[in-house]
């Protein structure tokens, strides 16, 4: 099965203000190994990017003014995701941009098949901090390079992260080839280490009182329970 882990950067926030996207990148993965297939490219977005947005990626007008514009590669990447699914951190904000910028061309909106791996981490630990760097953290994978917020390296994470998600075993992989024409992270390769992962105090009172509420809300089937037995 192929998936593509994707990820985009943006002039800010909502589409509703007219903000675009300068960034798309996006990992083939076939039966949870890289294929060693990309695409990956900056955008000009016709429109400034906002200082909040500039803090997050760094992406300076100057530099994205000479990138193509979306329209000249959405054929492109329109074909190198189609009929596969695509996993993502928090799907809404990326595919809402994704579709305003098909919606701008006057093509349809994105029909694959989505994974949210936002979704998955809030479902696996509730109560806990899922962003990207927290699920890095908790599953002791090197984000070091991630000084700035860069779609193509998010992808590389967020692909050790998603197999960590859904529990399979991972093979040793070498992420080099997908990164290697970004400069911050040049010549690191990345592998894959499944690893036990010990609840911190917080976490430990947090599940207790996940799993107290449970009870309360279930206390009739607790009854049965306990009464069978």
């Amino acid at each position: 099965m192929k998936e593509i882990v994707l990820d985009t950067e943006t002039t800010g926030i909502s589409v509703k203000e007219g903000h675009r996207i300068v960034e798309i990148a996006c990992l083939e993965l076939e039966n949870l190994i890289p294929t060693g297939n990309k695409f990956h490219c900056c955008l000009n977005p016709e429109r400034k990017v906002s200082e909040k947005a500039f803090e997050i990626h760094g992406y300076t007008d100057e530099f994205l003014s000479k990138q193509k514009k979306f329209k000249e590669v959405k054929k492109e990447f329109l074909e190198f995701i189609n009929g596969k699914t695509l996993i993502i951190h928090n799907a809404e904000f990326d595919i809402t941009h994704l579709d305003n910028e098909l919606s701008l061309c006057g093509e349809k909106k994105i029909s694959n098949k989505l994974v949210d791996t936002l979704v998955l981490a809030r479902d696996k630990f509730p109560g806990s901090q899922v962003s990207l760097d927290a699920l890095c953290k908790r599953y002791r994978i090197d984000n070091s390079q991630r000084i700035k917020h860069n779609a193509l390296l998010d992808c590389a994470l967020l692909a050790k992260v998603y197999i960590n998600l859904i529990d399979q075993k991972e093979p040793t992989l070498n992420f080099q080839n997908f990164i290697s024409d970004i400069s911050n992270v040049k010549n690191k390769s990345i592998s894959y280490y499944k690893k036990v992962i010990v609840a911190n105090d917080d976490e430990l009172i947090k599940h207790e009182q996940y799993l107290k509420n449970f009870l309360k809300k279930n206390n009739f089937y607790l009854n049965l329970l306990l009464y069978s037995s």
